[in-house]
């Protein structure tokens, strides 16, 4: 596998969403299986790659991982957290599922700030964070990619035209600064891999052009298992 160049800012910012979204609480596959923070997230290197894994050490989150722990077998579940040092190894051994969410959502929103801040005092520039929950923008269109990979900016999946998954057709607006050269093009083409078209899609919003959406959508806060209506 290709080494990791992804931005470890956007990663966090879908990490944070997929969080927000319940998208540890629950499996369109395997609604039954306990899901493991980053593991089983689309922003894992290889989550498209489970039989044939790349190195852990090509990840963009082990830039996050101590010296100490870069060789051990699962690396992120050595990051710090905390002030007082909790990781997710230590996390999955004494805390439930909302305590290690909470701990882990409060970390992200941390060091998502702390990069954001540092970026903004070497550029010298004011910048703007994206509000959690919203749907993330999305990276280049296929064609204006050297390496294509999927649409997910958080996915280091490559593209190929025999690995399935699923084709989005957009039309370039000139105004559009999501689009690089929009008169060059009367289309563009995304495209989101096997794993993450089974959770999320593609949609155009006028604020923000491009945007990756979850395709389950969020229960209503205080719904019981009763109250939803049957099938």
């Amino acid at each position: 596998m290709e080494k990791d160049e992804r931005d470890l800012l956007d990663v966090l910012k879908f990490e944070l969403e997929f969080l927000e979204k319940g998208g540890y609480g629950r499996s369109p596959r395997q609604p039954w299986r306990f899901q493991h923070i980053f593991e089983d997230s689309p922003a894992c290197m290889n989550y498209d790659s489970k039989e044939n894994p790349g190195p852990c050490s090509e990840c963009v989150f082990m830039q996050l991982v101590p010296p100490e722990f870069r060789d051990s077998r699962i690396p992120c579940r050595h990051i710090p957290l905390n002030a007082e040092g909790e990781t997710l190894d230590g996390l999955y051994r004494y805390a439930d599922q909302y305590e290690i969410e909470e701990t882990f959502g409060k970390w992200l929103r941390t060091t998502i700030t702390k990069i954001e801040e540092m970026r903004a005092a070497l550029s010298g520039k004011e910048t703007k964070s994206v509000p959690s929950g919203e749907a993330q923008a999305m990276g280049e269109p296929l064609a204006q990619k050297l390496h294509p990979k999927c649409a997910n900016p958080a996915c280091a999946t490559a593209f190929r035209w025999t690995a399935g998954g699923k084709f989005f057709r957009f039309r370039a607006e000139p105004a559009d600064p999501t689009f690089d050269r929009p008169e060059a093009h009367s289309a563009l083409h995304y495209w989101l891999c096997e794993r993450c078209s089974h959770l999320f899609e593609l949609a155009y919003d006028d604020g923000q052009g491009v945007v990756l959406r979850l395709r389950w959508p969020e229960l209503p806060a205080g719904v019981t298992e009763k109250e939803l209506p049957a099938a």
